[in-house]
């Protein structure tokens, strides 16, 4: 088969300790899931049902790397997340084998231009230029779950410029690994190569450029990008 364009890069995040790399698919993200982040957005942390948008694999940032302040935001926010990478798809996948499925974990960024979330939000629009912008999800190289388990109990935090400005611990997900997988799997059918960001903790806020942002997951690794 012949193109009628030349084909783009493949996305994809090395493999922590080996020379292999990880081709993304999709980018599946958890809106509101820890309930300290869901107050601080004005909402009520109750255990609902789980809602997700997407970001576009190309938007990743690698690890080190420099991340432009987007345009068309006056509003750029940092929101530091335990990533999973999806090695087994499948619909309707159960909670009790969802782990089952899961190659490894990250450390990533869910990058937001709060501003035009709000407006979309205000309008009741999709949220796709809020969050599924250029270079809107750094991410760590992933580690093997064959390496580490399944992280149920690790801090997570984010430090901007060398202060802490989030910090809890991925026990406190509303919806933990295997229940996200095992609701999203009932939306849409995963697929080998898709990542699940699950959500942030509370303390997201602006950032600008020059900024330095350093995230963290005990067990998991380390992330750092600046803002170009």
């Amino acid at each position: 088969m012949s193109y009628a364009i030349p084909i783009w890069p493949q996305p994809a995040l090395p493999v922590a300790g080996t020379d292999q790399t990880f081709p993304v698919r999709r980018i599946y993200c958890v809106g509101r899931n820890y309930a300290a982040h869901a107050r601080e957005m004005g909402h009520d942390p109750d255990r609902e049902p789980p809602f997700f948008f997407t970001k576009p694999a190309d938007t990743l940032v690698q690890n080190g790397g420099v991340m432009p302040y987007p345009q068309a935001t006056k509003d750029f926010h940092h929101e530091i997340e335990l990533v999973v990478a999806i090695a087994k798809g499948g619909r309707d996948i159960p909670a009790a084998s969802a782990l089952d499925h899961v190659f490894g974990y990250a450390v990533g960024l869910d990058m937001t231009r709060r501003d035009l979330q709000a407006e979309a939000k205000k309008m009741g629009r999709p949220w796709d230029m809020a969050k599924g912008f250029d270079h809107s999800a750094p991410c760590s190289a992933i580690v093997p779950a064959a390496t580490i388990g399944h992280p149920t109990k690790a801090a997570i935090w984010l430090k901007v410029n060398g202060q802490v400005r989030q910090s809890a611990d991925v026990a406190d997900l509303i919806w933990n690994i295997p229940d996200t997988i095992a609701y999203l799997s009932g939306l849409v059918e995963l697929f080998p190569g898709d990542l699940i960001f699950t959500g942030t903790p509370e303390g997201v806020a602006a950032c600008g450029k020059g900024d330095v942002l350093e995230g963290h997951v005990a067990g998991v690794g380390d992330l750092k990008v600046t803002i170009g």
